[in-house]
């Protein structure tokens, strides 16, 4: 059997804290692969069920998080499990929002929730450390690890909850470097999309780059009327004219 622990702080006025990422994650991962209802014994929430092929007990100690070593020592002892198959899923502030490490044994580097956990079972069981971040500016830890979530925040936290509860199944099978990778790739944020491709350049496009485009063929202007005489023509035709107006003498008048 494999024991999965998530830690947090009990309470509704927690639920939402950084510090509570690591029962976020236990909650997805019951939930993802159809767990029993939770249920209360050793100081703790749990619930059992299977992930690859391997039974699983996933719990959220009840003490609060200083003395969660309490609830993980009483569920090893109970079930004779070793700290080798306990895989416990926490908060780490030194690894940037959204990341994850994986690791087997080493110091608690001041979380408190591991801090009690060595004292109760050592230290040779896997560490899940998920990403926070650290406080902005002067912000205190303790402060900033008990206060909520922000929506921005929410952005990179559901997916890398879904992506833990996704890949537990190498992590519970001892593939601990594979179920890192995994849950890496699930969460990297999508890459921009590439510029379209400017259309090809071909001879008749480069020309009318070029010289612009060509002019349409202008429309053949209409014929135009037929021309009057010039010239010498005209003013014999002119003088002609006047003799034919002279000789008939106009119209008769009375004297």
């Amino acid at each position: 059997m494999r024991l999965v622990v998530g830690l947090g702080n009990p309470g509704a006025g927690y639920a939402k804290n950084r510090h509570n990422i690591g029962f976020m994650a236990a909650d997805e991962i019951v939930r993802r692969h159809g767990f029993s209802a939770w249920k209360s014994k050793f100081q703790a929430d749990y619930a059992d069920g299977i992930i690859g092929g391997e039974k699983v007990m996933v719990l959220k100690p009840m003490t609060y998080m200083n003395l969660s070593g309490q609830s993980v020592g009483d569920a090893c002892r109970f079930f004779k499990i070793l700290p080798r198959d306990v895989i416990v899923l926490y908060d780490e502030i030194e690894l940037a929002p959204g990341k994850i490490r994986v690791k087997q044994g080493g110091g608690h580097a001041g979380h408190n929730g591991l801090r009690s956990i060595d004292q109760h079972i050592g230290k040779d069981y896997w560490r899940v450390r998920l990403g926070i971040g650290r406080p902005p500016g002067k912000e205190q830890v303790a402060k900033y690890v008990l206060h909520d979530f922000s929506k921005t925040e929410e952005e990179w936290l559901t997916p890398l909850l879904e992506a833990v509860a996704k890949h537990m199944p190498l992590m519970v099978k001892g593939d601990e470097g594979r179920f890192m990778n995994k849950v890496t790739v699930d969460t990297q944020p999508p890459k921009p999309e590439k510029p379209p491709r400017p259309p090809a350049v071909t001879a008749e496009t480069k020309q009318n780059t070029e010289t612009g485009p060509q002019a349409a063929p202008a429309t053949p202007a209409k014929a135009d009327r037929k021309a009057e005489p010039q010239g010498a023509l005209a003013q014999a035709l002119a003088k002609a004219k006047a003799k034919l107006t002279g000789s008939s003498g106009g119209p008769d008048t009375e004297s």
